[in-house]
């Protein structure tokens, strides 16, 4: 991707599953004369399909999506681009966020309370160097990282953390993850024994307070 101008506009996609971020995004950047929003999307599977068809310099993406999230999009267009600029906008701006981001291959992370021109920088950032990853706290997270003494989960405690915060059983969470029960309530025990904890409310309330979960579903 070459700088744009207005005869060569760096062309966008935004997704959003809230119209009316969608549409204050996509006003944003149309106030640039060298950029060009293609397409719009709501969902992780409409995306793939606008961002398939436009074939986009830049996509923006929410994080938290109804059928799946931002980083879906990140992976499964890293897997098969390496030149797309891919921009995570999100409410949720932890540590453990910031990096999960940078492993799927995002360009860039933003929080959604950055000025919209920051948006834009972003989207310019990683249509020109889609590969490196701009994120203005991601010295920070790394320092607490390094002094970090939380329990480490493996990525697939991760999920079942998440999945137990979210109210699903044991049935629910195998069929999510595609795996046995028993191999799950194996993964369950894990969890428990790392966060010290010998049910489901003390292991959330465990991982909330050490930064494991942001939120948790009311039961």
């Amino acid at each position: 991707m070459t700088m744009s101008d207005e005869s060569n506009p760096l062309r966008v996609v935004l997704v959003d599953d809230h119209e009316l971020i969608r549409t204050g995004l996509s006003r944003a950047f149309e106030r640039e004369s060298d950029v060009s929003v293609v397409g719009v999307a709501a969902s992780v599977g409409q995306a793939l399909k606008v961002i398939s068809e436009q074939m986009p310099d830049a996509v923006v993406t929410d994080l938290q999506l109804p059928d799946g999230t931002g980083l879906d999009i990140v992976k499964t267009i890293r897997q098969q681009n390496d030149r797309m600029g891919l921009v995570v906008l999100t409410m949720h701006s932890g540590d453990d966020h910031i990096f999960a981001a940078m492993e799927a291959g995002a360009s860039a992370f933003v929080g959604k309370d950055a000025p919209s021109r920051e948006v834009v920088s972003a989207a310019r950032h990683a249509a020109i160097s889609p590969r490196t990853f701009l994120c203005s706290g991601l010295v920070g997270a790394m320092m607490r990282r390094a002094n970090d003494d939380r329990p480490k989960l493996s990525e697939r405690e991760k999920e079942v953390l998440d999945l137990l915060a979210e109210g699903l059983g044991t049935a629910q969470i195998a069929g999510q993850l595609y795996m046995s029960e028993s191999t799950v309530k194996t993964h369950i025990a894990k969890l428990y024994q790392k966060l010290g904890a010998t049910n489901r409310a003390q292991a959330l309330v465990t991982a909330m307070r050490i930064g494991l979960l942001s939120t948790v579903k009311p039961t």
